[in-house]
């Protein structure tokens, strides 16, 4: 979120920011409600002011022991009048704050300029695609013919959008959370947190999922409403909530597996098959808490981490810059990994990791306080995943495949799962 004062003095940056990412929404409705806001809020002070004058004569006429009965209807008639006043500012201020909800992100200055993801600007690449000997099959081709992937009685029991893994798939899907676990935990300082899986709307508005994306949000029935989390990050930027943080406790970098669940609403049609867009997936998830001055750096360091895991699975990937029209939501600058799938030949996302700068520390009240005195200040946030399960489970599949139908298993999952190989 925004903070209104600043947004109100720099409406044009806000247009141009709202330009650059392809966006209609009008500023102008925000800007009233601020102004009618203000309105109303020196009515009331000036209204408070004459009360006090009005009160102060009918204290100088009882000490002249004057009848106060007609003077004292002109306070009591203000008193109603600033009672109905309080009750439209508070109307207004829920009013304003719904519409600051839905006010993206401001970019920052190095964001490319683009429409969609084919103006992502690419960063660097890392690894050679494997040249195969056999025309590679996609994975849910590997997977269904080594009889590790049920698509079908997923469906039968959930619908469409859910795979059953069944064996060698299982233990490689757990394998991978441990790896990557592990390797953030003990090789990139992150301390692991196992957080709820559902959480409160206010938890969800804090890192801005909600209001704007409620339709992609599963969320329970019933007289306690709460929702499924589409990713750790909610959850765990949350632990932070209406917290007021010491500077010598930043950064702080917490690391985190979870299923996640999302409605995907608006996608069908794409990916049908397969494990790329499913309802229920796993994600190793990284959240960081930074020092608003250190932040940029805190984003490289994410993004890195994130790319260790790829190049310890010796997976070709690449490392994207989102440009204007195709980054998210609440982030300032978002870096996209991309892994290479032979059976598709081309790159997908398996990572984003983003900067919010305060964007979520403003909707959380996430503050630390300067060691050097001065004001509270709001920690910047950054997650990224580190990374998306299922898609690595996918990766692997499809890079590691043999022209007998097996899969080599990368080196460095050979310990967890205790063979080189999986067979039908």
């Amino acid at each position: 979120m925004l903070d209104v004062r600043w947004l109100v003095e720099n409406p044009e940056r806000i247009r141009e920011n709202l330009r650059r990412r392809h966006s209609d929404l009008d500023l102008t409705p925000t800007l009233q409600l601020y102004e009618q806001h203000k309105s109303l809020l020196q009515r009331v002070e000036q209204l408070k002011a004459e009360r006090n004058r009005a009160s102060q004569e009918i204290g100088r006429l009882k000490a002249l022991k004057q009848d106060t009965t007609e003077a004292q209807e002109a306070p009591r008639r203000m008193g109603e009048e600033i009672r109905e006043l309080d009750q439209q500012i508070g109307q207004l201020e829920q009013s304003l704050h719904q519409q600051l909800l839905l006010i993206p992100n401001v970019l920052q200055a190095e964001v490319p300029e683009g429409k969609d993801s084919s103006e992502n600007v690419e960063v660097r690449r890392v690894g050679e695609p494997r040249v195969f000997d056999f025309e590679p099959k996609p994975h849910w081709e590997v997977g269904e013919q080594l009889g590790i992937l049920d698509f079908a009685r997923a469906s039968k029991i959930s619908g469409a959008r859910f795979t059953v893994l069944r064996g060698a798939a299982a233990a490689l899907d757990r394998a991978l959370i441990s790896f990557m676990l592990d390797t953030h935990t003990r090789q990139h300082g992150y301390l692991e947190i196992l957080p709820p899986y559902l959480v409160t709307r206010e938890s969800m508005i804090g890192t801005g999922q909600l209001p704007k994306f409620e339709e992609d949000a599963f969320k329970t029935a019933g007289d306690r409403e709460l929702f499924l989390i589409p990713t750790a990050e909610v959850p765990v930027t949350n632990l932070h909530a209406q917290e007021m943080l010491s500077e010598d406790q930043l950064p702080i970098s917490y690391v985190a597996f979870t299923p996640c669940f999302r409605a995907e609403a608006g996608s069908y049609g794409q990916d049908v098959r397969g494990l790329i867009r499913q309802h229920q997936f796993h994600k190793v998830e990284l959240v960081k808490f930074s020092h608003p001055d250190r932040s940029t750096e805190a984003h490289e360091q994410l993004t890195g981490n994130a790319e260790e895991i790829l190049k310890q699975l010796e997976l070709p990937y690449r490392t994207m810059l989102l440009c204007a029209g195709d980054i998210g939501f609440g982030s300032a600058r978002t870096y996209d990994l991309e892994v290479w799938l032979p059976a598709q030949k081309t790159y997908r996302e398996i990572s984003s990791c983003s900067n919010f700068e305060e964007f979520q520390a403003r909707r959380a009240n996430i503050r630390f306080r300067p060691s050097g005195g001065g004001k509270p200040r709001y920690v910047h946030t950054l997650n990224g995943s580190g990374l998306a399960v299922g898609r690595t489970l996918v990766a692997i599949l499809e890079n590691y495949q043999e022209a007998d139908g097996s899969v080599r298993v990368p080196k460095v999952l050979q310990p967890y799962l205790g063979t080189d190989r999986i067979i039908a």
